[in-house]
């Protein structure tokens, strides 16, 4: 198992050539960092891949399939080492999640401890999301996205490598239902700032705050060891939540 994710990343490493054997340049939101998996990572990967990984090759899910019922299916990009998406899951039986991350001791990690905790409303990718939303996820079919601390990019010249752009909000709302909710949270204040001037203009979305632009941390986002530590240093958290409208 671990052999094959090991396969999967050089795959979304190697790069994309035309027919006539150029280069073809893409902009990535990610650095893909290879890292040693843990002996319960790895462990982890042989022992609920079977049953929780999805593989970019199985093409457009059919969601009722993959988890066995119709419940609401919310999705994570980016989910680290897994805690807080584990935690949701498990606090919320009654939805689906699939998370996707393209660090692979991350995948383990999430894994492990969804398996402690006896999750089994959780699927997760090793891969590039970006091609998982374009191939995998029918539109329509999410009742919310979630992106939590995504690389902010925060040099000027690497703004281009933020993922929030005009064409990845129009692949989200694509993929939304009908008052599904796109939920941001970042912790760099011109990030946010970028998210909303993004999303401002995106059509088809609703800023779901009362007041301003952005709403308090909502129950179902845990608070992170991350987020905590920040708290204390004085850091702010900025959280962005809209809904498909059309």
């Amino acid at each position: 198992m671990t052999e094959h994710k090991i396969t999967e990343h050089k795959r979304i490493a190697d790069p994309e050539l035309t027919e006539d054997g150029q280069r073809i340049r893409k902009v990535r939101s990610f650095v893909l960092r290879e890292g040693r998996l843990t002996k319960g990572q790895e462990a982890a990967m042989k022992d609920f891949w079977p049953t929780m990984g999805l593989d970019h090759d199985m093409g457009m899910l059919d969601f009722a399939e993959v988890f066995g019922n119709d419940n609401p299916v919310t999705l994570e990009i980016g989910f680290g080492m897994g805690a807080s998406l584990v935690e949701m899951a498990a606090a919320s039986p009654e939805k689906n999640f699939i998370g996707i991350e393209v660090h692979s001791p991350g995948v383990g990690a999430c894994l492990m401890a969804a398996g402690e905790r006896g999750v089994t409303n959780l699927r997760v990718f090793c891969h590039d999301a970006v091609e998982v939303l374009a191939d995998c996820i029918p539109d329509s079919g999410l009742a919310g996205m979630q992106l939590f601390f995504p690389d902010p990019w925060h040099k000027t010249r690497h703004h281009k490598r933020r993922i929030v752009q005009a064409s990845f909000a129009e692949s989200i709302r694509q993929k939304l239902s009908l008052g599904g909710i796109f939920h941001m949270a970042t912790d760099w204040e011109n990030y946010a700032e970028h998210m909303i001037e993004v999303m401002v203009v995106a059509p088809g979305y609703e800023n779901t705050a009362a007041e301003g632009n952005f709403v308090p941390r909502p129950d179902w986002r845990p608070l992170t060891k991350f987020e905590q530590r920040g708290h204390r240093l004085g850091h702010g958290v900025w959280d962005i939540i809209y809904k498909r409208t059309k």
